[in-house]
């Protein structure tokens, strides 16, 4: 019976024998293994780059504006202008139970001061709710605005992070105090630097958040400028929008199927957007790896034709003295899945090696290459299979020599 270690033994000799044949077969191997397992890599480190920079505006949100009536209802004519207060917001929390967070906005520019340095900030009146929905994430040592900070009014100021770096340049701006309209604010957090590709009224790096109560009572306003609400789940965003449109047409008596009294933007349609264009994108780039690795493994088959030609008269010898056929043919398959594992492993070193070494600068446009479990895993059932079908025919041509004619040749 051949064991593994004859196997072995014969793919050595092998090698010694034709090393420009075997390096390449396996680079044949090899270059098909990086194709596919770098394409798959970098497409699914651009899957993640783009879903990071659509989560920068928010997880997974409706940002919803209150409009004009464009359908009649009840007697009152189209046309009517719209306006939210946060006992609105309240009402629709206690009519949708299902949210999983809501939060009414106020925004304004305001002339923010600090020593010799004057300007005038972009500011967003907000609850504690808004900074998880919004991925407003602190930088270490400070945090966003809670709950006590609504109820109590407190001064406090929650600043973007380039923003911060306009006021106060390189000191840490985390327990300074500056005035807002003419009054003492304390900053107590400053935002992490994140990606954030959209907006709907300037980027976050750029705003300063204080506490809902804290801007009606600086400002004067109560009709909020927008809502902002997130859905139990992405699949539920648009029940849960249409839930949020009729209590609120309830509330302020307009048509429950008029969107234009409400409009609003689901955020969940970019994420759905990408998990399909990328799956389609993956889906093509790993069919490209795939071509190029079964030109790998036409190659094998090649060479290994060419091997059963060479060694026909060892094979007729074997199957003389008692081998079986399934035992030449297992031999034959065990080579060629070794020259194919070793080519494949070759292959993913190289693979690995160029993601690491990828440069962080590029990062920021195509996002990190990673060859993941599941990308390795992928690139390994189509290098078994390629291997597999490289190397039946000519083993199963070598099982069925006739050793008497072999032994001839």
């Amino acid at each position: 019976m051949i064991t593994i270690h004859d196997v072995l033994a014969q793919l050595l000799r092998d090698v010694r024998a034709e090393k420009l044949r075997t390096f390449l077969t396996i680079f044949g191997i090899v270059w098909g293994t990086v194709a596919i397992s770098l394409m798959l890599a970098f497409g699914n480190g651009l899957h993640q780059h783009l879903i990071v920079q659509t989560a920068g505006l928010g997880d997974r949100i409706v940002i919803a504006w209150p409009g004009a009536t464009s359908i009649p209802f009840q007697g009152l004519g189209k046309g009517r202008k719209l306006r939210m207060t946060d006992e609105d917001v309240a009402y629709i929390q206690a009519q949708v139970r299902e949210l999983k967070g809501i939060c009414g906005e106020y925004e304004n520019n305001l002339r923010v001061e600090y020593n010799a340095k004057t300007i005038s900030v972009d500011t967003a009146g907000v609850n504690d709710v808004y900074g998880s929905m919004r991925n407003q994430v602190p930088s270490p040592g400070g945090r966003f605005i809670d709950a006590l900070d609504v109820r109590d009014q407190r001064r406090v100021a929650f600043l973007g992070d380039k923003l911060a770096a306009d006021i106060f340049g390189t000191i840490d701006p985390v327990g300074k105090t500056i005035l807002v309209n003419q009054s003492p604010f304390l900053v107590i957090g400053v935002l992490k630097k994140k990606a954030q590709d959209s907006n709907y009224n300037g980027p976050d790096n750029q705003k300063m958040f204080i506490p809902v109560t804290t801007y009606r009572a600086l400002t004067g306003e109560k009709y909020i400028d927008d809502l902002i609400f997130q859905p139990p789940s992405a699949a539920d965003t648009k029940k849960t929008i249409d839930a949020v449109r009729t209590a609120l047409a309830h509330k302020l008596r307009f048509d429950p199927s008029d969107k234009e009294a409400l409009a609003a933007w689901d955020t969940t349609d970019q994420f759905k957007f990408f998990d399909n264009f990328m799956l389609a994108f993956n889906t093509f780039l790993g069919i490209i790896g795939v071509l190029t690795l079964i030109v790998g493994g036409i190659g094998v088959s090649n060479i290994m034709n060419v091997v059963v030609e060479e060694r026909t008269r060892e094979i007729g010898i074997k199957m003389a003295l008692g081998a079986k056929q399934r035992w030449i043919l297992m031999q034959f398959l065990v080579e060629t899945m070794l020259v194919t594992a070793i080519g494949g492993a070759f292959g993913f070193a190289i693979s690995i090696g160029i993601c690491s070494i990828f440069p962080k600068a590029a990062e920021e446009f195509v996002g990190h290459p990673e060859v993941s479990p599941a990308v390795a895993l992928l690139t390994a059932a189509a290098l078994g299979l390629v291997g597999l079908i490289a190397g039946y025919f000519p083993a199963r041509d070598a099982a069925r020599l006739d050793p008497v004619v072999a032994m001839k040749l």
